[in-house]
């Protein structure tokens, strides 16, 4: 990558609002995710989270704003957006009647690549799916099938990858098989836009943090950064540093009485 392009964010989100007749879900979103790095994007439910996600990846249009990815607008620019990305849901789109390489085979085929084969082994070896490419999917742990679903993203190469809380419902082990997964996808230069309500995952993983609350980022920064903005409590000799959880839920409040006047509880994501 050339250094003036390294230089220029990998997705750029300026000033976005969508609103759903009278429910405004964004509020103005403003942030920039660099090259080759993981960001997260940390929210409760009903944050607005996944509607972003929808926005940047061409499913839904804002109402005001820009983004655009890797240098494409999304509004006018929306096949080279497509082509540059991959998307990775909540709920896998692995097919559990089909073996781990029928899957990825069949993905090569729709995206007409050649040696489809060869790409499936390829994607099978680098996420540790090799001894399992036979077996039909229905048979894969939590962990394997999310692993194979972004595998199956991942056909044809695209720089960035959206994954839209891809740890719900898993498991502690199958989490951390996952979480190695994305860690060796930003080694590999691989952008990551990163979704999720789990605390822990966004300080695990993520260069940058941003804190969507009521259709607005509240806050964006490194782990280090966030935690500066609580005073370390210290006790006897011992000094306690903030936990991620302490920074969110001292920015967005832990109980009603807590929320804006007017503000709602979070519900389901939209």
């Amino acid at each position: 990558m050339a250094t003036d392009q390294a230089l220029q964010p990998a997705i750029r989100v300026q000033g976005i609002e969508k609103s759903f007749k009278e429910l405004h879900v964004l509020r103005g979103v403003d942030f920039d995710v660099m090259p080759g790095s993981i960001f997260a994007l940390l929210g409760s439910n009903g944050a607005g989270k996944t509607t972003l996600i929808k926005i940047l990846s061409t499913l839904l249009k804002p109402d005001t704003g820009t983004a655009s990815v890797n240098g494409f607008d999304v509004r006018t620019r929306a096949g080279d957006v497509r082509a540059a990305i991959s998307l990775t849901g909540q709920f896998t789109a692995v097919d559990d009647v089909l073996t781990g390489r029928e899957n990825l085979v069949l993905v090569a085929r729709l995206r007409h690549l050649p040696n489809p084969g060869v790409v499936a082994g390829a994607l099978l070896d680098r996420f540790d799916l090799a001894e399992a490419a036979n077996r039909r999917a229905g048979t894969y742990s939590g962990g394997m099938r999310r692993r194979l679903d972004i595998a199956m993203s991942l056909v044809g190469n695209p720089s960035v990858l959206f994954l839209d809380e891809p740890t719900t419902g898993l498991d502690p082990q199958a989490r951390n098989e996952v979480w190695r997964t994305i860690r060796q996808l930003a080694g590999h230069g691989t952008t990551v836009l990163l979704t999720t309500q789990y605390l822990d995952e966004a300080e695990q993983l993520a260069d940058r943090i941003a804190i969507l609350h009521q259709g607005t980022i509240i806050q964006n920064g490194t782990l280090a950064e966030l935690k500066q903005l609580l005073p370390a409590a210290t006790v006897e000799y011992v000094e306690k540093q903030p936990s991620l959880e302490d920074v969110f839920l001292a920015l967005v409040g832990s109980a009603p009485e807590n929320r804006p006047s007017g503000a709602s509880a979070p519900g389901k994501d939209h």
